[in-house]
């Protein structure tokens, strides 16, 4: 098999290359670029797995970055086991037809527990007094050490909240070539995540983002002229482009005010009680699950629901089906907004009330995604929250605003403009139109051909 490299650059699409990336505008116009329709939900897991099963959501089950678990009754998130996506894997064929075959996985998501030889992940140490500590997960596990003594630790808190910036994305590419050098893998896949950060935060406008498009730049280069001096053939490609939005909407807050959700107060905070409530939403950026535990209130959820603007779709589980995402763990109800919106998972009325985790990055506590954890109210707080972990004292980084107004991009809906679709971009010209699912065959494509 032909030696292949898949570079997943995330939110890279048409409306950010340019000026600012001038090594990225340059190879493309060498190659040849081609955009591929939305999935829908155009996001992380869903798009990953779509493009490494050559199946749809609803056949290999990642109908989100999370869903509600009905057996345990609770909203599950960043889950990391790759047994949760149904079906064999590119990696699997591949070894099936050669024996030599391998494979590394450099932080594509569901990363723990695979078939691949080689896996990097991000996994947080978390002690019993409550700290979180960056680190990763690899296999084989000594992979981990090699890699955190040469390149440094993990810098899990640039890789995601108000942190998050380049270092994070360059350790990536760091470990993938230092990765590449100890074991020659036959297919590597790599994630680097930095345009995610900015483009959520402010949208694809330029004049606010340039350094970062040009950070990211800078990485793609150094990745490609690696990967084709060792004589792999590359592929660059993205889950999905980032359009501007300015509306979110708060669904649970509606459901509340008609009586739908059971809520929990706790010390004077509240919590979202998925298990005994009617009916409510899991949000995953532009596209929103509903959950209805009572179906004698589905039509009243439906009726609620189609007064609310900046809804463009709502498919119940017959209607999913054209669009490949009925399964078991979708919503009874899949919701889609407007080019404009997006959906948040606020539940609460009084932001005095808001539970403990709204305000510190949290990602599996939250029933729902929330990309305000990119924003800080305050660095003189930080600072303080910092001085007192230093000085050995028990702390929480109650750091995040809970104003869902900040976030000026968004992404997970199709029917997106031809400037936001997610891209591919290979030596060979193609010449069809892609769907997510035939991002497969390009990555066999290049192995075999």
């Amino acid at each position: 098999m032909h030696k292949t490299v898949v570079i997943d650059i995330v939110g890279l699409s048409k409306s950010v290359i340019g000026a600012n990336t001038p090594f990225l505008k340059k190879y493309i116009a060498e190659k040849h670029l081609t955009t591929v329709a939305p999935l829908l939900p155009a996001v992380t897991t869903a798009a990953q797995s779509a493009y490494l099963t050559g199946k749809y959501p609803s056949e290999n089950g990642i109908v989100g970055n999370g869903w509600y678990d009905h057996a345990e009754c609770e909203v599950k998130f960043w889950k990391q086991s790759n047994k949760l996506v149904q079906g064999d894997k590119i990696w699997d064929k591949a070894k099936q037809q050669d024996p030599n075959f391998t494979c590394a996985n450099m932080f594509w998501w569901y990363n723990m527990y695979s078939t691949v030889d080689y896996s990097v992940t991000p996994r947080p140490n978390y002690l019993a007094d409550g700290r979180k500590l960056p680190d990763c997960y690899s296999q084989p596990a000594e992979l981990r050490d090699h890699l955190q003594t040469k390149l440094g630790q993990f810098p899990l808190f640039q890789f995601w909240g108000p942190g998050a910036n380049i270092k994070s994305t360059r350790w990536i590419a760091d470990a993938a070539m230092e990765t590449e050098k100890l074991h020659n893998p036959t297919l590597s896949l790599i994630y680097l995540p930095h345009l995610d950060y900015c483009l959520q935060k402010f949208g694809p406008d330029e004049t606010k983002i340039g350094a970062e498009l040009q950070e990211i730049d800078q990485v793609v280069a150094d990745l490609v002229a690696f990967y084709e001096g060792r004589g792999a053939r590359v592929i660059l490609l993205s889950e999905y482009g980032i359009s501007p939005v300015n509306s979110p909407i708060h669904l649970n807050r509606l459901f509340r005010e008609n009586g739908l959700i059971q809520i929990r107060e706790e010390r004077g905070l509240e919590l979202l009680d998925a298990g005994a409530s009617k009916a409510f939403v899991v949000a995953d950026h532009q596209i929103a699950h509903v959950y209805i535990n009572d179906k004698s209130v589905t039509e009243k959820v439906k009726i609620l629901l189609k007064t609310v603007p900046g809804i463009e779709l709502i498919l119940d589980k017959n209607e999913q089906e054209a669009h490949h995402i009925n399964h078991e763990r979708s919503g009874d109800l899949v919701l889609m907004a407007d080019e404009n919106s997006w959906f948040t998972y606020y539940f609460w009325l009084d932001d005095a009330k808001a539970p403990d985790y709204a305000r510190v990055v949290d990602i599996h506590k939250k029933p729902g995604y929330d990309p305000v954890e990119m924003f800080m109210t305050s660095k003189l707080r930080a600072g303080y929250k910092l001085l007192r972990k230093k000085a050995g004292f028990r702390y929480v980084m109650d750091v995040i605003p809970l104003d869902a107004n900040l976030i000026k991009g968004s992404h997970g809906r199709i029917n997106t403009k031809e400037e936001f679709k997610p891209i591919l971009v290979t030596a060979n010209k193609i010449d069809k139109a892609l769907t997510p699912v035939d991002v497969y065959q390009v990555i066999w494509d290049s192995l075999t051909l």
